[in-house]
């Protein structure tokens, strides 16, 4: 067991202990509610992983480190920015996708360029964004924002060689 799980581990037998202690139903109404997110966000994870396997295994590894590794430099960056700014999806697509990129190649700049740009730039969020705030605060906290996937990864790369 890595150390994640070992913490998430303790976390959630800590929590079911305070449940316990609060009222002896509490712990199986949390299992059950946790369960129905399990259900409804199940298809959505195993997408997401079915996506990063499979390009791990139709996109040659020499490809996404031509692309994205760290010897590419700020190139690599700018390209993962904007195909994180282009990628459509939740959290449990996107990052075992990049988990594989990383994995695959990819420099830690080009990955948190990636990842950055995803939170920040989402394209396909932009409309409900428009429509649901105002299109004014949706472009000016795009133009705001719009440096900053480039500058974090850039920052990954200075962090990465100084370890």
């Amino acid at each position: 067991m890595d150390t994640t799980t070992l913490i998430l581990s303790a976390v959630a037998a800590l929590l079911l202990a305070i449940a316990f202690s609060r009222q002896r139903d509490l712990p199986l109404a949390g299992l059950v509610a946790g369960g129905r997110t399990l259900w409804r966000n199940l298809p959505i994870l195993l997408l997401g992983f079915v996506i990063a396997g499979l390009v791990q295994v139709i996109v040659p590894r020499e490809v996404i480190s031509r692309w994205l590794g760290a010897q590419v430099g700020v190139k690599g960056i700018l390209t993962a920015c904007v195909a994180g700014g282009l990628m459509p999806g939740a959290p449990y697509a996107v990052f075992p996708l990049a988990a594989v990129l990383y994995q695959s190649g990819a420099g830690m700049g080009a990955v948190v360029g990636f990842l950055t740009a995803w939170a920040l730039w989402s394209v396909s969020r932009l409309p409900v964004e428009m429509a649901l705030v105002d299109p004014k605060v949706a472009l000016v906290r795009y133009a705001i924002t719009f440096v900053i996937p480039p500058i974090a990864g850039l920052g990954a790369n200075l962090v990465a060689a100084l370890l």
